[in-house]
């Protein structure tokens, strides 16, 4: 009832907007008098914030592309996936439509997303406030959107913690008080070997005085599946003389979840922004953005089985709803610039996902399965990890995960910023952040015996079920001096602390009354692990009494420090300084050029697995000189910026013990790179591109075992990677290029446009033995076009998306990790064929 209620709101909103709307890809320039807005003119010029001051693209010395809101609707650009390909230095990893993981500049390692992993390397803002999780990136809904700002490079001063490698940002168009006005687009498209999507989108800007106005903005899309599941069996070893659960052969089919096209995905929320002038120099922002995201079936197809075709035994779902409320205050004490930005930012996550790949592949692990000892011996997955039922008999051993994660997140900053115009320049602030996140994942398998499963929760296998905190503490400073009109000298620095925490349970149940006391496997995590009134673990204290679980939800807990009797969150923190130093020199108005080093740094954390110890934090060091030049009396724009990265001692994410995912600070790395973009206007054709190079690889031998010396024991079997082996996800070469060409037709303008992104492949584990076992991701070219027309209250378009069909791939991954089972593989979406109309008022 209450999703069916917030569709029926959100059909009213976009009705109700296109009685009063205007196009927004029809949309030339942002409000003048919005201090973040993007302002476009026929140049081209686009106003940044990217230093904490409005400033025109070309005079901001750090390499940053920026996609304004006529680039953005004229590429009919609407997630993370679309603009992504637009920005040379970004890479990432995508399991489907809200899961994903951002890379800047070849800073990966792989193995990151995990919601008890590290955090991100890449920090995304929304407006001024930053919306950075551990779960994948936030992918808000581009629409109605002034401009995408992508900050190449360590952001550690400005920015701090998880702009290790860089920032994205997202700058919302605001409210305006000037004029009435509005828009709202339509989109029908068709997926070639799949089904039929499209969105209706609109916002409308309402003056409610000469000192406030209104906007809002409501959007819902739907993405046709394309992915079949096909019928398939999968047959599990039963030993001779096993004694089998009714209705189990040890055979099993997938007959009740085939389906075509099964992999939808459907988004719809909405925004609302409040601006108050209280004065000619205060102004207060308020803003509320929803948006909800349901997915059906998997976006990964199994190449064994066919093209975009899949093997499910259970079916896949994930559900997600985030909810910002955020206020900006700006203003000016004397002829200084205050602001104060805040935010509170509440994210849920519900998955239901099918794991029979899992358990294929450690039934044939476990084979023909002897302990070192030589006491134990099995075979296959149900016989050694117990998969039995109540009565003793062998059951299904498939798995089925049923999961959630619970996200909050608090930040405030406040700033001051000396006149723009001075010859010293000052921009200080303080920064506060808290991130919570309460994770439950439920491993359950059919029929499995009460005492085999976690204690007081029957059926099930394996539970976690823990809470994170994650706080940042910063104050932060940067001071610009004119040594000479055309020569400027900046020094950055932010000096943090932070501290994170995390407890609770995970693992296996435990059975007291006899064998196999540890449930169905092992007796290295789960209840056996838990902590008694003693202090001790229940397995040194089998007869003690365990202390009450301090996360609801789980039978015990064995995450934590014990102390005078309680528990409390095992923690780790750490204390520092980034620092950032600019050279600037103008030699004409038309060309700037600049030399950076700057430092960014990433917190450290907490393992989840109790006896694995807490990781440090990783630093990235950069060297980078860069030119901007704006040519021929402004008809071309080429930027360019050449670097080198140190990365010490960085975060590395695997499979360990049982499949559960450790953090360690692995070797050092060396990245360099080169990044370029350019821009031409000529009449009615324009013409960009950009591109970068990322040659980055290791210094020092990464083991396959935590070992700070980095000699693997002098072992070459210990070397998971050897010294120069590239760093993963991140290919050598990316660009991409546009072309649009815009002619009169009568009252309207006719235009034809095209995209072409192309970038090489590239491995998708930094360990050889993982890579080798996921095959590489390979090189893929992708194509758009359009054709459309303006007729200045109304428009339209024919646009063909991935025109010739490409099988782009995003991620290659396996169920199990390493394992040398099934790669899946995520591809972009096939060629996609669709028609888009908006109206303006």
């Amino acid at each position: 009832m209450q999703v069916n209620k917030r569709r029926s709101t959100l059909a009213t909103m976009l009705a109700s907007a296109a009685f009063i709307a205007s196009p927004a890809f029809a949309q030339d320039q942002a409000s003048a008098d919005t201090p973040a807005a993007a302002v476009e003119n026929d140049s081209d010029d686009i106003i940044v914030t990217a230093q904490k001051r409005e400033e025109n693209l070309q005079n901001v010395p750090i390499s940053i592309q920026a996609l304004g809101t006529r680039k953005l609707d004229q590429l009919n650009i609407s997630n993370f996936e679309e603009y992504s390909k637009l920005l040379p230095s970004v890479s990432f990893q995508s399991l489907q439509p809200g899961v994903t993981t951002v890379y800047m500049r070849g800073v990966a390692s792989g193995g990151d997303g995990n919601h008890s992993g590290s955090l991100p390397s890449v920090g995304v803002y929304l407006d001024e406030q930053p919306v950075t999780t551990i779960g994948g990136t936030l992918d808000v809904h581009v629409y109605d959107i002034a401009r995408i700002e992508s900050l190449a490079g360590p952001q550690g001063t400005l920015y701090g913690a998880s702009s290790q490698a860089g920032t994205i940002r997202i700058i919302t168009n605001k409210p305006d008080t000037s004029g009435f006005s509005g828009a709202i687009d339509g989109e029908v498209n068709t997926v070639d070997k799949g089904g039929v999507g499209g969105k209706l989108e609109g916002f409308v800007n309402i003056p409610l005085s000469d000192s406030a106005a209104l906007r809002v903005v409501g959007f819902y899309e739907r993405d046709a599946g394309y992915i079949d599941n096909v019928a398939g069996t999968r047959s599990f070893i039963i030993p001779p003389g096993t004694n089998l659960a009714p209705g189990y052969t040890g055979t099993i089919n997938n007959n009740a979840f085939v389906k075509k096209d099964f992999n939808k995905n459907e988004v719809y929320g909405g925004r609302a922004a409040l601006k108050i002038d209280l004065d000619d120099n205060w102004t207060v922002t308020p803003t509320v953005i929803y948006q909800e995201q349901k997915t059906n079936g998997t976006f990964a197809s199994d190449p064994r089985v066919g093209d975009l075709k899949v093997q499910r035994f259970f079916p896949d779902s994930r559900r997600e709803r985030f909810v910002q409320a955020a206020l900006t205050i700006e203003g000016k004490v004397g002829n200084w610039d205050v602001t104060y930005a805040g935010a509170y930012l509440d994210r849920t996550a519900h998955s239901a996902t099918d794991y029979t790949d899992y358990s294929e592949a450690y039934d044939q692990l476990y084979a023909n399965y002897v302990s070192e000892d030589g006491s134990f011996s099995c075979s296959g997955i149900a016989g050694c990890f117990y998969f039995n039922d109540a009565a003793g008999n062998t059951i299904d051993p498939r798995q089925f995960v049923v999961a959630s994660d619970h996200f909050k997140k608090m930040s405030q900053e406040f700033r001051v910023a000396s006149p723009q115009g001075e010859r010293f320049r000052v921009v200080a602030g303080l920064f506060y952040q808290r991130q919570s996140n309460a994770i439950h994942q439920d491993y359950q398998v059919a029929n499995l015996a009460p005492e085999l499963s976690v204690n007081g929760v029957p059926g099930t296998l394996w539970l976690t079920q823990q809470h994170r905190v994650d706080k940042d503490y910063a104050m932060f400073g940067e001071a610009s001096y004119d040594i000479l009109p055309n020569l400027t000298l900046t020094a950055g620095g932010r000096g943090y602390i932070y501290d994170n925490s995390l407890i609770g349970f995970f693992g296996f149940g435990r059975n007291p009354a006899g064998p196999p006391y540890n449930g169905a496997a092992s007796s290295r995590t789960g209840v056996a692990g838990c902590f008694t009134t003693t202090g001790q673990t229940l397995r040194d204290n089998p007869g003690g009494t365990l202390l009450p679980a301090t996360v609801d939800g789980s039978p015990c807990t064995n995450l934590a420090t014990y102390a005078s009797g309680a528990l409390k969150p095992k923690s780790t923190g750490g204390q520092g300084a980034t620092y950032r130093f600019n050279l600037t020199w103008k030699p004409t108005e038309d060309i700037l050029l600049y030399g950076t080093w700057s430092r960014g740094f990433r917190p450290g954390g907490i393992n989840r697995r109790a006896d694995v110890q807490p990781y440090a934090a990783d630093f990235l060091t950069n060297y980078e000189l860069g030119a901007k030049t704006t040519l021929f009396g402004g008809l071309l724009r080429l930027n360019g910026a050449i670097y080198q990265q140190e990365w010490d001692k960085f975060q590395f994410s695997f499979l360990g013990q049982n499949s559960f995912t450790e953090i360690h600070n692995g070797p050092n790395a060396r990245i360099r790179g080169v990044e370029m973009d350019a821009n031409l206007s000529t009449g009615g054709l324009t013409l960009t591109a950009a591109g970068s190079y990322t040659d980055a690889k290791t210094t020092q031998l990464l083991c396959t075992f935590d070992d700070p010396t980095y000699q693997c024991g002098g072992d070459p079997a210990n070397v998971a990677a050897p010294i120069g082996t590239r760093l993963p996800i991140t290919p050598r070469f990316k660009a991409n290029a546009t072309a649009r060409y815009t002619v009169p037709l009568g009252e309207a303008k006719a235009y034809i446009q095209g995209l072409v992104a192309h970038q090489s492949s590239a491995s998708a584990d930094i360990r050889v033995a993982a890579a080798t076992s996921f095959g590489r991701i390979k090189a893929s070219t992708t194509a758009n076009f359009a054709v459309g027309a303006d007729f200045g209250k109304f428009s339209l378009e024919i646009f063909a998306q991935n025109a010739f069909n490409e099988r782009a791939e995003l991620t290659r991954a396996q169920a199990c990790g390493n394992c040398g089972q099934r790669t899946t593989i995520v591809y972009s979406t096939p060629r996609t064929i669709g028609v888009r109309a908006g109206a303006k008022f």
